[in-house]
């Protein structure tokens, strides 16, 4: 059979409220981070384990703006000190300066939630001001995912590339797959890959040759 062409089509991810599954393994954060009391938060996990759309959350629950490791100096000079900030991957930062004089500028009474794949220790960073500062904040991990996190995880990918796949196809998945979001997100892709290039539909089948595939080769779908 001929392989049809597979074009890489944008995904909506959907980062609502309502889209966030509570598990035992992300309950202390979701929880923290809706609290009306939180007003320094600094989020840890691994990539894919939830934290932009909890920071998100945060962002809706707090009137929190959304800045980038790469904005916080252009925007640091018109923010009144009662701003409410949310940073995703912010140990991407690399100007130190600008992110030590944000958390100078936040504390007394603005709100900042910041998360990261690492804690402050392994950014790399050099002011040890900055330093003492971050690994002051409140800090949570997130854990591992469980069963049932994984599946909703599942679940949420194929919906946001609004595919509809067999009832049995989400457990098979979990009791084979790595256990992790980004592994979760790395399979869906490679199986949605898969299935238009062989113009077939995704079933346990389909699962299967594409979890016989090694890591790197699944990345390549």
């Amino acid at each position: 059979m001929t392989s049809q062409l597979a074009f890489a089509l944008p995904v909506a991810a959907a980062f609502r409220r309502e889209d966030f599954f509570p598990s035992p393994s992300n309950a202390a954060a979701l929880t923290t981070v809706e609290a009306p009391q939180t007003r320094r938060l600094l989020l840890i996990g691994p990539h894919g384990s939830g934290k932009t759309h909890l920071a998100h959350i945060f962002a809706a629950a707090h009137a929190a703006e959304p800045l980038t490791a790469e904005t916080i100096s252009t925007r640091l000079p018109s923010l009144p000190p009662t701003a409410s900030i949310v940073i995703d991957n912010a140990d991407g930062c690399t100007d130190e300066p600008a992110l030590f004089h944000l958390l100078n500028l936040l504390a007394p009474a603005g709100r900042l939630m910041l998360t990261a794949t690492t804690p402050p220790r392994d950014w790399g960073l050099t002011l040890p001001d900055l330093i003492s500062r971050l690994q002051a904040m409140p800090t949570l991990r997130i854990d591992p995912p469980d069963d049932a996190l994984l599946s909703a995880v599942l679940v949420k990918l194929f919906a946001d590339r609004q595919i509809i796949v067999p009832p049995n196809l989400i457990p098979y998945l979990v009791t084979r797959m790595e256990r992790s979001c980004a592994a979760a997100r790395t399979l869906v892709a490679a199986l949605d890959a898969r299935a238009l290039a062989a113009a077939r539909p995704i079933s346990r089948a389909l699962a299967a040759e594409v979890l016989d595939m090694g890591p790197s080769e699944r990345n390549r779908e």
